[in-house]
């Protein structure tokens, strides 16, 4: 994450600019994040509010995949366990994580409309701001439950949450945009490294879903890092030199999107009044023009310092 946050322009002048002198726990930014769950980890703690597991029921947290664990790092991770290297686009919001796949990243509709009904249900208890969803749905045989789960989104967007999708992996095909990034109302996130990598290969820009897709022509919304992004390890444990295995490396949109929830989540923090609409549209407006075709970049790269400095 440390390399992201210089890529991507969120400074420690920044983070701290958006937190200002009146912050406390009680008007820290909150996102929700549905997924694999979360770990127990140094770098959220005391910052995870609520837990609910929509696979075997309960409200323990944990986390049988990891890929949860290292998205949320991707937020909200502190950094306590590497010294602040590591930590997160916006690393004092606070966390609210639903449970909707199993350890193998795979889940069902079901439990996806109902976490996302959890947190809807949650959002004025805990004054939710914004919904992270790193998760990526190939092809669809029941497309009724499908069009079901696509109105949840929306619902989550009508009100008021700024609903952040990947935009999946199964790019670089056209109209390969995972369909719960293909509405028109949420912010798509694809992948783009910005040419940090010179020849490696399986960047994840190369298999990032591509647009345009079947509700907006203009997808996705905009890109960010998401190859060999460092965050969060659920494996983390503490040893008497600190912590041992803290941090691991992964890829894909599911990385790529957090990037964009934690810069939508810094933007909140410093300016609360803002709706969602105008959330989108100064990300959207802000990003870094990459020279990709539309399809691959949508508005361009996010850039956390031009966002923070939009005259409000």
């Amino acid at each position: 994450m440390y390399r992201v946050r210089q890529q991507v322009g969120c400074t420690d002048e920044i983070m701290d600019s958006c937190r200002g002198r009146g912050y406390s726990e009680e008007n820290a930014v909150r996102v929700a994040v549905l997924d694999t769950g979360i770990g127990r980890h140094p770098d959220f703690e005391g910052r995870v509010e609520a837990f609910q597991d929509f696979l075997y029921g309960g409200n323990r947290m944990y986390d049988d995949s990891g890929h949860g664990t290292h998205v949320s790092g991707c937020i909200a991770g502190s950094g306590k366990a590497s010294g602040g290297m590591y930590k997160g686009i916006c690393p004092y919001a606070r966390l609210l994580v639903g449970k909707v796949l199993d350890k193998n990243g795979d889940g069902n509709m079901e439990d996806m409309r109902r976490g996302i009904e959890w947190v809807l249900d949650n959002q004025k208890r805990y004054h939710i701001r914004v919904l992270n969803i790193s998760i990526g749905i190939g092809h669809i045989e029941d497309k009724g439950k499908m069009q079901e789960l696509l109105q949840a989104v929306d619902m989550a967007w009508n009100e008021g949450l700024v609903v952040v999708c990947a935009a999946g992996n199964m790019g670089p095909e056209p109209m390969t945009i995972s369909p719960l990034g293909s509405s028109k109302k949420v912010i798509t996130v694809g992948c783009h490294d910005g040419g940090y990598f010179t020849g490696k290969h399986s960047l994840c820009e190369s298999y990032s879903g591509r647009g345009p897709s079947l509700d907006a022509m203009k997808k996705p919304d905009v890109v960010a890092p998401g190859t060999d992004i460092v965050s969060c390890n659920v494996a983390c444990r503490s040893s008497f030199r600190g912590y041992k295995n803290a941090y691991v490396k992964k890829s894909g949109t599911s990385m790529a999107t957090p990037i964009v929830s934690g810069a939508a989540a810094l933007l909140l923090q410093k300016y609360p009044e803002l709706s969602n609409e105008q959330v989108k549209r100064k990300i959207n407006y802000s990003a870094t023009d990459m020279k990709e075709p539309w399809t691959k970049q949508g508005w361009g790269m996010v850039n956390v310092a031009r966002l923070i400095q939009i005259v409000h």
